[in-house]
């Protein structure tokens, strides 16, 4: 082995156990708790996503979370994240660019990308992404340490805002339903009444893309809802439409008026 990649791979072994010494952990300690008792938005990609909504989270100054191609919405609004957040190597591939560029308060991005995929994103905040134990969906309550991963970036999120002290969670643009899906056995399904996002630019590079699996997706989002409840953590649907009924449904603009209460 090149004994520069070996010396590498033995400080990315060392983090991946002790990321919360790293000078990334120390600086995810200081987002403890400084959110204690508020309400946010976290903000899907989904067909359903309007810009005018965004505007009225930004006049209501609620904080928001946001994720990979997001900024394709930007022309429309002047909302923009609290917090962006990506951790799809095949997406953030085809726009590193583009979210390097991103003048945002914060960027939280996986150490992994840039250990294992040679991802390099301009001011990003990393973190460490772990994967499941003993096949479950476990929840980080240390995000200087670690992040569970799961299969949507939402999870991701759900830690990050436990964290930082959020007790009520909003979701919009979380449409949960795709033009082209796998089922829990890898088939594919085609839907055509359906569109995957809020933008037809968003895939245009959809052959690199991971087919995503609504099931598997399904059975994250229960886990998010069972730790969130266990933290009293309050997950709500404000989505317009779509397919998710995991956590109780609420109209937007009741949402809007009722944050914080």
């Amino acid at each position: 082995m090149n004994p520069i990649k070996s010396i590498q791979a033995r400080h990315q072994n060392y983090l991946s156990k002790h990321f919360e010494s790293s000078r990334y952990g120390r600086q995810l300690r200081s987002y403890w708790n400084i959110h204690d008792g508020e309400t946010c938005f976290f903000v899907g990609n989904g067909p359903s996503l309007r810009a005018e909504d965004l505007t009225a989270i930004h006049e209501a100054g609620i904080p928001t979370f946001a994720f990979n191609r997001i900024f394709y919405i930007f022309d429309q609004t002047p909302w923009r994240p609290t917090y962006y957040i990506s951790q799809d190597e095949k997406m953030l591939a085809g726009c590193a660019e583009e979210v390097s560029a991103l003048k945002l308060l914060h960027k939280f991005i996986p150490a992994n990308l840039r250990w294992y995929f040679n991802i390099h994103i301009r001011d990003a905040e990393e973190f460490f992404l772990s994967g499941t134990k003993d096949e479950a969906f476990w929840f980080s309550d240390d995000i200087a340490q670690s992040v569970c991963w799961a299969s949507t970036v939402m999870y991701t999120a759900a830690q990050f805002a436990a964290y930082m002290g959020f007790k009520k969670i909003y979701l919009i643009g979380v449409d949960h339903h795709f033009h082209i899906s796998r089922d829990r056995d890898g088939n594919i399904i085609v839907d055509d009444s359906v569109k995957d996002y809020f933008s037809d630019k968003y895939n245009q590079d959809r052959d690199s893309l991971v087919i995503p699996s609504t099931d598997i997706s399904t059975d994250t989002y229960y886990a998010m809802k069972r730790h969130c409840d266990a933290r009293n953590i309050q997950v709500l649907n404000a989505t317009r439409g779509g397919r998710l009924e995991v956590f109780p449904r609420v109209d937007f603009e009741v949402a809007i008026i009722s944050q914080g209460n």
